[in-house]
């Protein structure tokens, strides 16, 4: 019994590191509770939230769906097929909650054994992610500065690095930023503060107008501890498309986030460290729900196309609501390892 307990010492201690070097993963339970009951009765209410998928990055399972709506169902819009929960109140209904769990495991993301060839490619096959959007140009300013940053880099993977290094260089988390930011380039490129949103709206901008397809990812991030309010917790990051490999992950706005929180100069060997990282890197601890960039609901929306859909979107009648105030708009979102 002794030899057979050194054995199996032995063996267990050559596989825990293997099982530490496989577990860059997280995972937990995700609640996300509504109440639209405080608006007027008198008015229909309609919600659409951000619906999680499985991908190859992360897996879904054990989704719960609750309330007392009139209606609800799961589609998606038609430009970029992102997943929407929506659910519709009748006029007359005093009480409007819904709830939605669902558990999530998430690998981390590490896309950086680039090919030294890039293959033909055409432009056409990506042209969604080369074009611009409502705050999102690709000409004027965005173009001659885009064409100054990638001047002398012939690659796809040069541009988007040189682009990235920029992002870094010149661009800064801005705490008093509302939410994520509403990723307005060309406000931006005068004043190059803001958040997630913001910052990634312009590596975008810039990539796309240096004929880099490139693209964001909105989703929220996961707690590190046992139960944590996540409400708050939205987050958008990037990636772009390199011909012959496929979408690379970056993160420059996380970058900016560790050098303000940990207060890191640009010279700082840990700046150096999250730069590396958040190039062809995601950490486990984010969960994507949704794509795409001036999108049309389904069912449509009252009103203009929506700039994202980071966050959830709800109106009474034809009115919507403030998604980033939470008197107005109550939601609770819940993290449980």
């Amino acid at each position: 019994m002794k030899k057979l307990f050194l054995v199996l010492t032995v063996i267990c201690s050559l596989i825990s590191p293997l099982w530490s070097l496989a577990a860059n993963e997280s995972s937990g339970t995700i609640t996300m509770d509504f109440d639209l009951s405080k608006h007027d009765v008198n008015e229909e209410a309609q919600l659409w939230i951000p619906y999680p998928l499985s991908d190859r990055d992360q897996i879904i399972s054990q989704i719960q769906i609750s309330g007392d709506y009139a209606e609800s169902a799961v589609y998606s819009d038609q430009t970029y097929s992102t997943p929407i929960l929506y659910a519709r109140w009748n006029k007359g209904a005093t009480s409007r909650k819904l709830s939605l769990s669902f558990h999530v495991v998430r690998q981390e993301v590490i896309r950086r054994d680039f090919p030294e060839k890039e293959t033909l490619w055409d432009p056409a096959d990506y042209a969604p992610y080369l074009a611009a959007t409502s705050l999102g140009p690709i000409d004027g300013e965005v173009k001659i500065l885009a064409d100054q940053i990638t001047d002398g880099k012939t690659t796809v993977l040069e541009k988007a690095r040189a682009i990235y290094d920029w992002i870094c260089d010149n661009m800064y988390r801005d705490p008093a930023t509302k939410g994520c930011g509403p990723g307005d380039v060309c406000l931006l490129l005068e004043r190059p503060g803001g958040k997630c949103t913001d910052i990634h709206s312009v590596f975008v901008s810039l990539s796309r107008a240096a004929g880099v397809p490139a693209r964001e990812v909105f989703g929220i991030r996961q707690g590190k501890k046992a139960e944590q309010d996540i409400s708050s917790w939205q987050h958008c990051w990037a990636e772009f498309y390199l011909p012959g490999y496929g979408w690379v992950p970056v993160d420059p706005a996380d970058v900016r986030k560790m050098m303000l929180t940990q207060t890191l100069e640009p010279g700082d060997s840990k700046t150096k460290y999250y730069r590396d990282y958040f190039w062809g890197g995601w950490d486990q601890y984010r969960v994507k729900l949704a794509m795409g960039r001036d999108l049309q609901l389904n069912p449509p929306q009252h009103g203009i196309p929506l700039n994202t859909f980071g966050y959830p979107f709800a109106q009474i009648g034809t009115r919507t609501l403030d998604w980033l105030d939470a008197e107005n708009f109550q939601y609770r979102f819940t993290f449980n390892q």
